[in-house]
């Protein structure tokens, strides 16, 4: 059955689940008891979306940090909060300072990155199921010249070890079942925002060159994995209802012609997302989910709004490739954005009732 009505990853954490961590991390609580709150989290993230009618659900992400938690906490070698600071925005200037990781020593395997989200979340769930993983070159934004050198010597030593560790990662999940694996890379808007290329022009990279290395990455980590649906998520940064880019895909858009993902998950929820003429590149055997419902604010797009965008992509994708999503996630970092859970909802069946009017069951 085609996957009409999607989900990008994260959902808003409980107030329980915030004060548990910090809990644990503080050695206040038994790692037996938070996994319990942890598990009942997923739970209720699993009915939220299923309740909602969504054609596929996730774990949410409860058990993560940030979007990125995965890789941080399951591999030994990261320093978690001292990267680089990037600025986040929002429409009115207000801006947030985030702290990245930064890689500190070589890479090691501590456990498995997602094997747990996903043997619990099938065991859960009743509808479709996808585990999502950061990019590699994502993962490249968490090396550091001068804190990272001494773990190695160059980036692209560091990302041949991530590279080899997500396609372990991605191996360990197709044994345990898994059928759909999103890689989210939102270190792409880097790469269409005119003014981020002039900032690595000016550091002496070619963002192109960039762009085609990225590719190579993305396809070494997908393999060969017949059954299995690849998706890439591209989003201009999602953290407490900013972001970090603008400018429309057209800078990037050999990632849709070149990379072997078969489901587009893209970002189209304002003007800062561009418009769709992008999409005519995207070769006639993949599928593009169009991000159209924002996380970042409470206003519920109506059904007439989102039934007239899918339309104005139409003429760019066929109607029959096309599917729903919000544009991010609610939740890319533990603070969540915005929004509250009536919020979320509400914009979650708004994707769910609009696909099935528009593809029906």
């Amino acid at each position: 059955m085609a996957l009409r009505s999607d989900v990008v990853g994260s959902l808003l954490r409980p107030p329980d689940l915030l004060e548990a961590r910090a809990a644990v991390e503080s050695g206040r609580l038994s790692a037996q008891e938070f996994k319990r709150i942890e598990d009942r989290a997923v739970d209720e993230a699993v009915r939220l979306q299923e309740a909602a009618g969504l054609d596929v659900v996730t774990d949410g992400e409860m058990r993560r940090y940030a979007f990125f938690g995965h890789m941080v906490e399951a591999l030994a070698g990261f320093d978690k909060h001292g990267g680089w600071a990037i600025p986040f925005r929002d429409e009115q200037g207000e801006e947030l300072i985030f702290k990245r990781p930064v890689v500190v020593e070589k890479l090691a395997w501590r456990r498995g990155m997602c094997g747990e989200e996903f043997a619990y979340l099938r065991a859960r769930a009743t509808k479709a199921t996808k585990v999502t993983l950061i990019s590699a070159q994502q993962a490249a934004a968490y090396y550091d010249p001068k804190q990272s050198a001494g773990a190695y010597a160059t980036r692209d030593a560091y990302l041949a070890d991530v590279v080899d560790f997500n396609r372990r990662e991605v191996e360990e999940l197709v044994r345990l079942g898994c059928t759909y694996v999103q890689i989210d890379a939102p270190q792409y808007a880097a790469l269409l925002d005119p003014e981020l290329r002039a900032g690595y022009v000016k550091r002496g990279a070619d963002p192109d060159r960039l762009i085609d290395a990225c590719i190579e990455m993305d396809n070494a980590v997908i393999g060969r994995h017949p059954g299995v649906t690849f998706g890439l998520h591209i989003c201009r940064g999602n953290n407490q209802s900013k972001f970090y880019a603008s400018g429309g895909y057209e800078p990037i858009k050999r990632v849709f012609e070149k990379s072997r993902f078969q489901r587009f998950l893209l970002e189209y929820d304002d003007e800062r997302s561009g418009d769709f003429d992008p999409l005519r590149v995207i070769p006639a055997d993949r599928e593009v989910v169009l991000g159209l419902v924002t996380t970042k604010k409470p206003r519920l797009e109506s059904v007439d709004e989102l039934r007239r965008r899918i339309e104005a992509a139409a003429k760019h994708v066929a109607l029959e490739r096309l599917a729903l999503s919000p544009q991010c996630g609610f939740a890319s970092t533990l603070e969540g954005n915005r929004v509250t859970p009536d919020d979320q909802r509400k914009k979650l069946e708004r994707v769910a009732e609009v696909a099935r009017l528009v593809w029906g069951r």
